[in-house]
């Protein structure tokens, strides 16, 4: 008869001790960002919500960031910061290390969910039809960069199941080319070790994250949009695929 095996450790931690805890940070600063944005149109005082939820949940989960390449960009420039998507914790881990006024942009259905949609659809964040971007989202982004706010976008559309880097849509590569706003290429390793995807555990983890050199899109047109997406993404890949394997051994 085969011995039933009982979920691992990390299994029990994030069910029954992060989940809650995380729910808990979620709902107390997400009713606090919702609540400046009467207010606060800007958005700032839900970004610092957002940095001080981010550093929550992977100080209570045992993450740490190595965090390189900062100098290469000037604080209070707008950019497009383009980076791999290896776990749903890139986001705090992007919003907890890099001091830049940062919004995301994200499906447009993500705006129905309770907090954490409210959230992104009152502070700024660009939720976006995929099907049917158009000019508003252009308008959105333009104005953003107006006010000196960078946006953090995820060009594979989708996380990596195994910390390889994916090919990179030009979409959002047009809205850098339109905005003519640098864009930033920003490796992230080790964090899909920290949450697989599909996989409900999470375990403690070193994830780097490195900051390449802006590239500038005030001389390119909207056909470069592909060659700067493949150019972006080499650079991406460089550096992030030199952390798909653990540290310590998975359970």
């Amino acid at each position: 008869m085969r011995k039933r095996l009982l979920p691992p450790f990390h299994w029990w931690r994030t069910v029954f001790f992060l989940i809650p805890l995380i729910a808990v940070y979620s709902i107390i600063l997400g009713a606090l960002s919702i609540g400046s944005s009467l207010l606060d149109r800007s958005g700032y005082f839900a970004h610092s919500c957002a940095r001080a939820w981010a550093w929550l949940i992977l100080a209570t989960t045992g993450v740490s960031v190595r965090l390189t390449g900062l100098e290469r960009v000037e604080r209070g420039q707008p950019y497009v910061f383009a980076a791999n998507h290896q776990s749903i914790y890139d986001i705090p881990v992007i919003f907890a290390s890099l001091p830049f006024q940062l919004r995301i942009i994200a499906k447009a259905s993500l705006g129905n969910f309770p907090i954490w949609g409210w959230h992104l659809r009152w502070t700024g964040h660009v939720l976006v039809n995929r099907r049917q971007p158009g000019a508003e989202t252009l308008r959105r982004v333009a104005d953003l960069m107006r006010r000196g706010i960078s946006l953090i976008v995820f060009p594979e559309g989708t996380r990596s199941a195994d910390g390889r880097v994916g090919r990179f849509k030009g979409g959002i590569f047009l809205l850098a080319i339109d905005t003519k706003v640098p864009v930033v290429p920003v490796s992230v390793s080790g964090s899909c070790h920290v949450m697989r995807k599909g996989r409900l555990m999470t375990r403690p983890g070193e994830v780097d994250v490195v900051v390449h050199d802006p590239i500038p899109t005030a001389s390119l047109s909207r056909e470069d949009a592909r060659a700067l997406a493949a150019r972006v993404e080499t650079l991406v890949r460089a550096s992030a695929e030199l952390g798909r394997e653990p540290k310590t051994p998975l359970e």
